[in-house]
C-alpha cells in the first residue's frame, strides 16, 4: 500500500468514490425494474408526483436506467467529466429540493421526502469526498461530438416517436401532430411522466416502452460520445523507432516477440533512464501492451510505471498480451493479475532431427513434398531486389485469407519495408518454378527468428508450410540462426493434459469446449501443427488490473488481432475510399 493510500483522507476518498458508484448501480436496477415491472413502476410514479419526490436520478424508465448505468460505468473508470456532471446535477437537484422543503410545509410533512433529501445529500457529499479519485481525462473532441449526436439523435427519435404515436393512438378525441410529437418527447424522458395534458392521445403500454427504449439508445450514444476515452496517443515516430531498435540491438535476445514492438500502429513510453520501453496500442478504451518491455530488465519497472500512469490518466484499462514468465512477474509486481494464455513453440535447430519413430509421420510428409519437386529459397529481405520484393508483397496480399491483415502481438503488419532488411523470406516453388508459398520471419536477437507471416497458393499441395519450416530448421546455418519461434498455441496445456489418462471431468469438459470452438478458430489445430516439431513450450500470459475488465480486454485483443471489427461506415462511404475514387 502506498503512503497516500495509508492516509485517512485517501481512505475516505476511496470510500466516497465507491459509495457514489454503488448508489448509481442501485438506482439503475430500480429504474429498470420500474420499467419492466408495471406495479413497481406505478409505485415509483406515485412517489414522484404531487408533494413527493424521489432521490437523485430515481425514476422508472429504460432511458433513466441507461443514464444512471452509464454514469456508474464512467465513474468506475474514474472519468473526471462524469464526476463533474454528477456533482452539478446532484448539487442542483439538492439545492432545489432544499429550497422547496424550506418554503413548503406540505413537502416537509412527508418522511419519504426527508429520506430522498438525505440520500441525495449523501451522494453529493460522497462525490465531494472522493474528488481525487476521479482523474481520468477525456478526448477534447468529445463535447462537439456529443452535441452533434444529441441534436441529430433527438430529431430522429422524436420524429419516430411521433409517427409511432400517430399509428397507435386509440383516443377518440382529436390531436395535432405537434401534440403527438410533444407526447413522444415526454415519453422519451420517462415512463413516469404525467400524460393528463394530452387528452386526445392514448397509446398502448408497449408503445410507451418502445419510445423509452429509443431514448435509452440515444442516451447511450450521447454519453459514449461525451465520455469516451482518448482513443490513442501519438504513434511511434522515426526517433522512437530508432531508440527501440537500439534497445533491440542490445537486449533483443531476451524475448522472441521483441521485434513486433516495432509495429507502427503502436505507441511507446520509455523509462526515465531511456533504457527500457513499453509499446502499446489503445483499442476500445484498453491500453494493450504486447509481450515483455524492451530493454534492460532493471529499467523495466520505470517503463511499466509510466505506462500504467498514462493509462490511468486517460481512463484506459491496462492489459498485456503474450508476456513471458519473466516479464509477467515484473508486471505482477505493479498490481496486475496474470492468466496463462497458452504456449509459444520454440525449436532449437541444433537439437532437431527427423530421425526416430516419433517423427515418422512428419518425415514421410516432408519427403512426399520433396519428391513432388518443391524447392525452398531462403534470403534476407535486404538481399531481395526491390521489384522482386514488390511482386512477393502482391502475391502475399492475393493469398491472404480475407480482407483484414490479422495479427498484433506476433505479427509485424508490414512486408517488404526497407527498414526490416534483416527479416528472412522463404519462397517455395513447385517443379515448374512457380511460386506457391511464402514465409517471413523477423529477427530474434542475433541468433534467432520469429515467425511473422505465412501465405500459400490455395491450389498448391497441402503440407507446404511444414516443408518450408523443416527446410529452414535443417538449413539454419545459411542465415546463422540457432533457435526458431513458431506459432503461439492458445490453451495448449488444456489439450495436452485433457487427453491424458486420469484427466478430471472439469479438464475434459474444458478441452471438449475448446475443441468445439476450434471448428471456427484455429485453437487445437495450431497446437497440433506446432507439436509435430517437438518444440520447447514457453508459457505466455495475459495480465490485467481488474477481473471485471477481462471480457473488455478480450474483445479489444480480438479487435487488435483482426478477428473482430468495430462497426463503422460502409467502405463506400469511407473518406479514404472517396478520396481514392476522386
Amino acid at each position: 500500500m502506498s503512503p497516500e493510500e495509508e492516509r485517512p483522507h485517501g481512505r475516505w476518498a476511496r470510500r466516497g468514490a465507491a459509495f457514489g458508484i454503488w448508489y448509481l448501480r442501485a438506482v439503475t436496477l430500480i429504474n429498470v425494474l420500474g420499467a419492466v415491472w408495471v406495479s413497481f413502476g406505478n409505485d415509483i410514479r406515485r412517489h414522484n408526483a404531487a408533494d413527493f419526490f424521489t432521490p437523485y436520478l430515481l425514476t422508472a424508465g429504460f432511458a433513466s436506467g441507461a443514464f444512471s448505468l452509464f454514469l456508474a460505468v464512467t465513474l468506475r473508470r474514474r472519468k473526471r467529466a462524469a464526476w463533474i456532471l454528477n456533482l452539478v446535477l446532484s448539487g442542483a437537484f439538492l439545492l432545489l429540493v432544499t429550497v422547496v422543503m424550506a418554503l413548503s410545509p406540505e413537502f416537509r410533512a412527508h418522511p419519504q421526502n426527508w429520506a430522498s433529501l438525505a440520500l441525495t445529500l449523501l451522494f453529493t457529499a460522497a462525490l465531494v469526498a472522493g474528488r481525487k479519485e476521479f482523474y481520468a481525462k477525456g478526448d477534447r473532441a468529445n463535447p462537439k461530438l456529443a452535441a452533434l449526436t444529441a441534436a441529430g439523435g433527438l430529431l430522429v427519435t422524436s420524429v419516430l416517436a411521433a409517427l409511432l404515436v400517430t399509428a397507435t393512438n386509440q383516443a377518440s378525441g382529436a390531436s395535432t401532430f405537434v401534440e403527438r410529437w410533444r407526447y413522444g418527447l415526454l415519453r422519451l424522458v420517462s415512463l413516469a411522466a404525467d400524460d393528463r395534458a394530452f387528452p386526445g392521445i392514448a397509446t398502448p403500454n408497449w408503445v410507451n416502452g418502445t419510445i423509452n427504449v429509443l431514448s435509452a439508445a440515444l442516451l447511450v450514444a450521447v454519453l459514449w460520445a461525451a465520455f469516451r476515452s482518448v482513443r490513442s496517443t501519438d504513434p511511434i515516430t522515426a526517433d522512437d523507432e530508432e531508440r527501440l531498435r537500439g534497445l533491440l540491438a542490445r537486449h533483443g535476445d531476451r524475448d522472441s516477440l521483441g521485434y513486433f514492438a516495432l509495429r507502427r500502429d503502436k505507441s511507446a513510453v520509455f523509462s526515465p533512464s531511456g533504457k527500457a520501453a513499453v509499446t502499446y496500442r489503445v483499442v476500445g478504451g484498453v491500453s494493450l501492451a504486447s509481450a515483455d518491455p524492451l530493454g534492460d530488465p532493471e529499467a523495466w519497472p520505470g517503463a511499466i510505471e509510466r505506462w500504467l500512469a498514462e493509462a490511468r490518466e486517460h481512463g484506459w484499462a491496462p492489459a498485456v498480451m503474450g508476456a513471458s514468465e519473466e516479464g509477467g512477474t515484473i508486471y505482477a509486481r505493479h498490481g496486475l493479475d496474470a492468466l496463462e494464455l497458452g504456449d509459444e513453440a520454440i525449436v532449437e535447430t541444433a537439437e532437431f532431427t527427423l530421425a526416430g519413430r516419433a517423427m515418422r509421420t512428419v518425415r514421410q510428409a516432408y519427403h512426399r513434398i520433396q519428391r513432388a519437386g518443391y524447392t525452398v529459397r531462403i534470403r534476407r529481405h535486404e538481399d531481395i531486389p526491390a521489384d522482386e520484393m514488390a511482386r512477393l508483397v502482391r502475391l502475399a496480399d492475393d493469398w491472404r485469407d480475407g480482407d483484414t491483415e490479422r495479427g498484433f502481438s506476433m505479427a509485424l503488419g508490414r512486408l517488404g519495408d526497407p527498414a526490416d532488411g534483416r527479416c528472412v523470406m522463404l519462397e517455395c516453388r513447385d517443379a515448374d518454378g512457380e511460386l506457391r508459398a511464402l514465409l517471413s520471419f523477423v529477427p530474434w536477437g542475433a541468433k534467432g527468428l520469429s515467425l511473422d507471416l505465412m501465405r500459400r497458393d490455395r491450389e498448391s499441395d497441402n503440407g507446404l508450410m511444414e516443408f518450408m519450416v523443416l527446410e529452414l530448421i535443417q538449413r539454419a546455418n545459411e542465415v546463422g540462426i540457432t533457435q526458431l519461434s513458431l506459432n503461439f498455441a492458445m490453451f495448449r496445456s488444456v489439450f495436452e493434459r485433457g487427453s491424458r489418462l486420469g484427466a478430471g471431468p472439469v479438464l475434459r469438459l474444458w478441452r471438449s469446449l475448446l475443441g468445439f470452438f476450434s471448428r471456427w478458430w484455429q485453437i487445437e489445430s495450431l497446437y497440433r501443427a506446432n507439436a509435430k516439431y517437438r518444440p520447447v513450450w514457453e508459457p505466455r500470459y495475459m495480465l490485467f488490473e481488474k477481473s471485471t475488465d477481462v471480457l473488455r480486454i478480450g474483445i479489444a485483443a480480438a479487435r487488435a488481432e483482426g478477428f473482430l471489427e468495430a462497426p463503422g461506415l460502409p467502405k463506400w462511404l469511407n473518406r479514404k475510399h472517396l478520396e481514392n475514387v476522386r
